[in-house]
């Protein structure tokens, strides 16, 4: 007589953890990133050739007149995208502060001195507390107007460069030495602090991909951006408040 074998089946079950995020970036400010990268990338590799005719290296690239002719359409067309790209954020920014939207997060503050001041102290082992930060801390903030300005002064002067004697109808003629060395200057500046600057502070002192993805985790807007998430935690309560009671 054969006796009924049972068996025991196990219900594994892994734990689901729902991770919570915050929105840091739009749509629109991602691809203009992405835009951003893209056009500073090509300007840089099509405009260094042309500063540095004199090394070997550029002389291999511009080896012939269709290279070099090349060479300056890409950055032209390219210059023209970037000025398209600043026109669209300064509208978008004009749009927004009639409408009152502008964010004010943004504006540098008497506030990032002090944060300032508190990071070199951490730094320096004077304090064993970091500043707490809103949307943007101040480095964020540099980042931004340092661009902002460095751009700015890029589309200028470069649009001089291009049509002198244009420009040169109302402005002295000095005015085409002093755009050129604004111009390379600027461009030379602007490559290093991206480099040194920018990705060191998303890269390597910690990844930080909320400018692709647009979100930041719940763990890392406690950690670097505490008072903005203290806020939203403080409209989330409220607002949870306000629904109880209707």
């Amino acid at each position: 007589m054969s006796l009924p074998i049972q068996s025991e089946s196990k219900q594994l079950t892994k734990e689901v953890r729902i991770e919570r995020t915050f929105k840091r970036f739009t749509i629109s400010q991602r691809w203009e990133h992405v835009a951003l990268m893209v056009t500073s990338a090509l300007l840089l590799l099509t405009g260094l050739p042309q500063k540095y005719r004199a090394t070997t290296w550029s002389q291999q690239i511009l080896a012939t007149p269709e290279r070099v002719e090349l060479i300056r359409n890409i950055h032209h067309i390219t210059a023209i995208l970037l000025t398209l790209e600043v026109l669209y954020h300064l509208v978008n920014a004009i749009l927004l502060m009639r409408q009152r939207r502008l964010p004010s997060a943004i504006f540098p503050s008497l506030e990032d001195l002090r944060d300032l001041g508190k990071m070199v102290k951490y730094l320096i082992f004077l304090s064993d507390q970091k500043p707490s930060y809103g949307k943007y801390n101040f480095e964020q903030k540099f980042t931004y107007w340092f661009l902002v300005f460095a751009i700015l002064i890029m589309v200028v002067s470069g649009f001089i460069l291009w049509f002198p004697v244009f420009f040169t109808t109302f402005l002295p003629g000095g005015i085409i030495p002093a755009a050129k060395f604004a111009h390379s200057a600027e461009a030379i500046a602007g490559a290093a602090f991206i480099i040194l600057w920018h990705f060191y502070h998303v890269h390597i002192e910690r990844l930080n991909l909320s400018i692709f993805t647009g979100r930041l985790n719940e763990e890392e807007m406690r950690e670097y951006h505490s008072l903005a998430y203290q806020r939203l935690a403080l409209d989330a309560k409220e607002s949870a408040s306000v629904g109880e009671e209707e």
